[in-house]
């Protein structure tokens, strides 16, 4: 067990090939359960915790001016340089000088020092005051360590001798010009616990200490992620590794690591960390299952082709799901619908050589080029052209994209069919219902029909027998929309090992680590995959969004040229509207009530009451006098009941004259008022 020490002492001094290195937590501020969140991440430091260092990464370097004891912090890509300074206590052996030497003896030429006394070595005098540079260290053949040394002479004259490394003597250090970077500093520990002076300031500045601040990555007994935090806490811990080199801490993997661990860790029994909350992706029942402490056999991993379908909106709303190639139903073909001419020549460019049949009739528009289709004729796309369109409010003429079909109708000459095809061009602008024509009604596998183009519709006939229940059978339709791959884990429940499904890796945010456990068979069973995962419309959005397939919008028809001919027309209209305004202003104003003009009689008191049957009828109904509406707008209705709406369509049709066709609105606008009187 190792001493007592604080936490950055030990990281500095900690040499990174000895990790991983297991840590006990004896004292400091961080304790007592408390969570500290540090560089993004939560630590929690307790007294007795037991931490596995696994890893360092160089963060900066902490600087303190030892004359005022100020400290910052400067990046290890520091462009500046810093010069040793000597120290003042003497080396009594060239040993102590090797051993302490700050940045080893491969750095030649970089510690001078000096001897205070002569010097006698065999029979040679070196006299006091000499400098003497270090240069390395040799073993001779007697196995002696010798240090080589480098000796100025007179006139800069050098000369090398090597010296003992017992020799003893009052050896200094001498102050050097030599300069080093923050790097080098950070990573010598000789270095980094010396001080040191800027070279820029000529031995006039303060003097400087720095020490290395890391982040730690480590592992924390019974948590369940990696944590890191710097090594600048103020916690003393205790090097346990000898005593806990059994110990087994629990290390998490990503969906993304499961996938890569070597194939021969599989299969195997994990345990879910943190299931995939919150996660909208999936509505199949294997993901209910996967809730954290789950435990599940881990099979193998691999990549797998992957098809996109969905069906059309119905009584469930829209369903969408992602098929394995595995699957092993039988399908047919379905005539695909499409409702604009746009859609056939998206659908032709992946199908080359598209039939079709019309559904439904559509007029000819001959200003727009647009021909007139009729139910049942059938049409094969041959491609598309640049043909000659509508003009432009300049006249000149503009050119429209058209698809070029060849149209087929069958005519009866005589009890005899025969068949009459020619060439039309249909603009992309064009609306229209079409409806596939297929050859075939054949069966399919699913790996033969989409190595075909997609998008197909098709209807599944036959289930898949491996699956319990086929969510595919029964649908009315089902467009396969795409392929794609996808890296999946072949996973099943330690009840059911034999049922498996395809975990998505790309699609699952969760963790999990692997176990012990003995997996649930003594030999390997036959796995039966299922290969129908439905999914939500939200994973389906996603998918596109995260292959960014955007299909360009179908062009937009020509403007048509304003006729000149409708400006009178509407000038007429308006003429109209504002004479049927006059008029029935004029009409209210004369039936006022608040006026004694004596256009109408005031309405009768009502009859005393009576209990024989005669009361239950109505009032007796006085004649109405003429209007002083002029004749030129409409003749009064003599009948007091107002019109139902059968009679008034009657008489709409009667008139012959369009100029009445407003009298029916004066109409609603008068019974209000003869229902008042009557």
């Amino acid at each position: 067990m190792g001493d007592l020490q604080s936490l950055r002492d030990f990281i500095n001094c900690l040499d990174q090939k000895s990790l991983p290195r297991i840590l006990q937590v004896c004292s400091g501020v961080y304790f007592q359960g408390s969570i500290y969140e540090l560089s993004g991440s939560e630590v929690c430091l307790s007294t007795g915790d037991l931490v596995k260092v696994i890893g360092l990464e160089l963060l900066s370097a902490s600087c303190e001016e030892i004359d005022t004891g100020a400290s910052f912090e400067l990046p290890t890509q520091y462009p500046g340089h810093f010069s040793l300074v000597a120290e003042d206590l003497p080396y009594n052996t060239i040993e102590e000088i090797v051993g302490l030497c700050p940045v080893g003896v491969d750095a030649c030429g970089s510690f001078t020092f000096i001897c205070q006394n002569e010097l006698t070595i065999d029979d040679f005098t070196l006299s006091a005051g000499k400098q003497l540079t270090l240069l390395s260290v040799e073993v001779a053949r007697d196995g002696e360590r010798l240090a080589r040394c480098q000796v100025l002479g007179q006139n800069m004259a050098s000369a090398e001798m090597l010296l003992p490394l017992a020799l003893k003597g009052e050896f200094y250090e001498c102050q050097s010009d030599h300069g080093y970077s923050l790097q080098e500093i950070m990573s010598s520990s000789r270095l980094s616990c010396r001080r040191f002076r800027n070279t820029t300031e000529n031995n006039s500045g303060s003097s400087l200490i720095f020490s290395p601040v890391y982040e730690i990555s480590a592992i924390m007994h019974m948590r369940k992620n990696v944590v890191k935090f710097p090594s600048s806490l103020e916690v003393d811990v205790q090097d346990v590794t000898e005593q806990y080199q059994d110990l087994v801490f629990i290390t998490p993997f990503s969906m993304t690591e499961v996938a890569s661990q070597p194939t021969e860790s599989f299969p195997t029994m994990a345990e879910i960390l943190d299931g995939p909350e919150g996660n909208q992706f999936f509505n199949c029942s294997w993901f209910q299952e996967l809730q954290r402490g789950r435990r599940l056999v881990l099979h193998a991993y691999g990549t797998k082709t992957m098809i996109l379908a969905s069906t059309p909106k119905g009584r469930k709303g829209k369903q969408y799901f992602i098929i394995s190639e595995g699957y092993g139903g039988r399908m047919r073909r379905r005539a695909r619908e499409f409702g604009s001419v746009y859609e056939l020549y998206l659908a032709s460019s992946q199908s080359p050589g598209l039939k079709v049949s019309v559904t439904r009739h559509c007029e000819a528009v001959e200003e727009e080029g647009m021909p007139a289709l009729s139910v049942g004729e059938q049409l094969e796309v041959l491609g598309k052209a640049l043909m000659g369109g509508l003009g432009d409010k300049s006249g000149a003429a503009q050119k429209v994209e058209c698809l070029i079909c060849k149209r087929t109708m069958e005519v009866d000459d005589e009890d005899e069919e025969e068949e009459d095809s020619e060439e039309i061009s249909l603009p992309l602008f064009m609306t229209g219902h079409f409806v596939e024509k297929l050859s075939d009604n054949k069966k399919y596998k699913l790996t033969d029909i989409i190595s075909s183009s997609l998008p197909l519709d098709v209807k599944v006939v036959t289930r898949d027998k491996d699956l319990e229940k086929d969510p595919l059978m029964g649908l009315p339709a089902l467009k396969l929309e795409e392929t794609f791959t996808e890296t999946v884990v072949l996973t099943s429940l330690p009840n059911k090992p034999d049922c498996c499904f395809e975990l998505p890796v790309r699609w699952l945010q969760m963790s999990l680590c692997f176990t012990s456990d003995h997996l649930p068979w003594s030999e390997s069973p036959e796995c039966h995959v299922e290969t129908v995962t439905e999914v939500t419309e939200k994973f389906y959005y996603e998918y596109h969004k995260l292959v960014s397939k955007f299909e360009e919008p179908p062009p937009r028809p020509p403007k048509r040229k304003s006729s000149s001919s409708e400006v009178p027309k509407s000038s007429k209209s308006e003429s109209k509207s504002t004479n049927l305004r006059s008029a029935v202003t004029k009409q209210l104003d004369n039936l006022s009530l608040g006026q004694a003009k004596g256009k109408r009689a005031p309405a009768p008191p009502p009859p005393p009451p009576n209990d024989t049957p005669e009361s239950d009828q109505p009032p007796p109904l006085l004649p109405r006098k003429s209007s002083s509406i002029p004749e030129s707008v409409s003749v009064h209705n003599t009948y007091v009941k107002t019109p139902t709406v059968a009679h008034k369509s009657a008489q709409r049709l009667s008139g012959s004259d369009s100029d009445h066709d407003y009298e029916y609105i004066e109409e609603a606008i008068k019974n209000p008022h003869e229902s008042f009187f009557y």
